[in-house]
């Protein structure tokens, strides 16, 4: 099966391959671990199990167990950890070397390899496999409100503008662009006018597009399929991408894809990360706007215009209204502040 006629099954199959890659050099308990996982959990979701318990069994082998191999170390290895042997784990978080590579963690980075292993232990321990469970004594680290990077409108305008006349792009840029610009325009404009994910729009047909009446099926996470809908200044953008798109030379009447790379190929979410940090750096040097910042501006577009925060988490394919108003909800005063103008207590009479 190509990644061009089923993009998510075939991103399944890929995570599951690499999840047997990982586990044949972790004990078996984590694969265990991982198949007691198969029933609640995506493939994608369990695969960042695997990377993160790695982590853990490379800190242990080179600050606990020194003398052994990860693949030796033992449930009663596990279960004689101490609550400083977790604490000394988040602070190798900070800084350590896997596979030769440097990497560091903030917060959030550490807070989500912590609950792997805690998520670990606790099967372990629900599994009558340890007889305590120490790591369910770790406190998390505190996680602090980020700040919501987003475009205001008139950058949205200069994005999609610089993506039409490639202005201000290097030479290199410009050759490249003549070929991608409508294709670039259609992205840009599916992301700020529909808020989707950057994996959600390269998993995108184009036979998932309806323009009569202007909508379209999204794969949520958790392969939910939804229909969500597009305005006239999209649907203007995507018209024009799919007849170019028609028109391009070599394609393989099978590919299904929407979205194309320069090989004619479905386009990857690197590709796509790389497209919009080449414009928006152009457009606003100082924001490292991502895909996902892209989705943000959205967000913040529709609560500002709304002030409707369901609204919002139902376009943001959020399955808690909470994610949504933890993003949004620091934006409400401004509402409030424009709100209190509308109420009167006086006719001007």
């Amino acid at each position: 099966m190509k990644i061009s006629d089923n993009y998510y099954k075939q991103r399944e199959i890929d995570c599951l391959n690499k999840i047997d890659e990982i586990t044949k050099d972790l004990p078996p308990c984590v694969y265990e671990f991982i198949v007691g996982r198969t029933d609640y959990t995506s493939p994608l979701t369990r695969l960042n199990y695997c990377l993160d318990l790695r982590i853990f069994f490379n800190y242990l082998v080179k600050t606990v167990y020194r003398d052994k191999k990860i693949t030796d170390i033992t449930l009663l290895d596990l279960e004689n950890l101490t609550l400083s042997h977790f604490e000394n784990f988040l602070a190798y978080l900070s800084h350590y070397i896997i596979n030769g590579k440097e990497e560091t963690n903030n917060e959030r980075g550490k807070a989500r390899k912590l609950a792997a292993v805690r998520a670990f232990y606790k099967y372990l321990y629900f599994k009558g496999l340890i007889k305590s469970n120490v790591s369910a004594k770790v406190s998390l680290p505190k996680l602090h409100d980020k700040e919501i990077i987003r475009l205001d409108v008139n950058e949205m305008v200069k994005l999609v503008n610089l993506a039409e006349n490639g202005e201000n792009l290097t030479d290199r840029q410009r050759a490249y662009h003549k070929n991608t610009k409508i294709r670039d325009v259609a992205i840009l404009m599916m992301f700020l006018g529909t808020g989707i994910r950057n994996s959600e729009l390269v998993g995108l047909n184009v036979d998932d597009i309806n323009f009569e009446d202007l909508s379209f099926v999204v794969t949520r996470k958790g392969g939910n399929r939804t229909i969500l809908y597009i305005n006239e200044e999209v649907a203007s953008a995507l018209q024009a991408w799919i007849k170019h798109r028609s028109e391009i030379k070599d394609l393989n009447p099978n590919e299904k894809a929407l979205f194309l790379s320069l090989q004619n190929t479905r386009i990857t979410t690197r590709s796509i990360q790389q497209l919009v940090k080449k414009y928006a750096k152009v457009v606003t040097p100082l924001k490292n706007i991502t895909p996902h910042k892209l989705r943000s501006t959205f967000g913040t577009n529709l609560y500002n215009e709304t002030g409707d925060i369901y609204l919002v988490a139902d376009f943001l394919g959020h399955s808690d209204v909470n994610t949504t108003k933890k993003h949004y909800a620091a934006m409400s005063e401004e509402l409030r502040r424009k709100a209190i103008k509308t109420v009167k207590i006086k006719d001007d009479d």
